[in-house]
């Protein structure tokens, strides 16, 4: 049986799919929900900063606490979230940058814990008025 190309060896999943997530680091950065996933409670924002990885763009999930129906996309929120980093060995990193052009030295996971929304502009707007 011949191999595909784009299959991943087992010890490479293996890895992936046991990371061990160390203790989460809280961030809060600002930014604006870009879509909802109601069946998984999750949802995507683009963030202003980047987060550690260098991504502006994190899928978190959302706590049964908060109600996406009542979020807003587009609208500017303070996000407080947990940062989950799972380090990958050197080898399986090697082999993604390699064999499948994927630059990862670690898997991450973002939970939201808290978010505001944030009245951004509205004191501009009215500044430009007076002009």
């Amino acid at each position: 049986m011949v191999k595909k190309k784009d299959e991943i060896p087992d010890w490479v999943s293996d890895e992936i799919q046991n990371a061990k997530f160390k203790k989460p680091e809280e961030l809060k950065k600002s930014g604006y929900i870009l879509e909802f996933y109601y069946e998984d409670n999750k949802i995507d924002t683009q963030l202003y900063d980047p987060v550690e990885d260098g991504r502006h763009i994190v899928t978190m999930d959302v706590p049964k606490g908060i109600k996406i129906d009542d979020l807003l996309k587009g609208e500017v929120y303070e996000f407080v979230f947990d940062q989950h980093k799972a380090p990958l060995s050197k080898k399986v990193s090697e082999f993604l940058a390699k064999e499948k052009e994927i630059e990862m030295e670690a898997i991450y996971q973002f939970e939201l814990k808290s978010l505001e929304l944030l009245d951004v502009g509205s004191d501009s707007a009215d500044d430009d008025d007076e002009e």
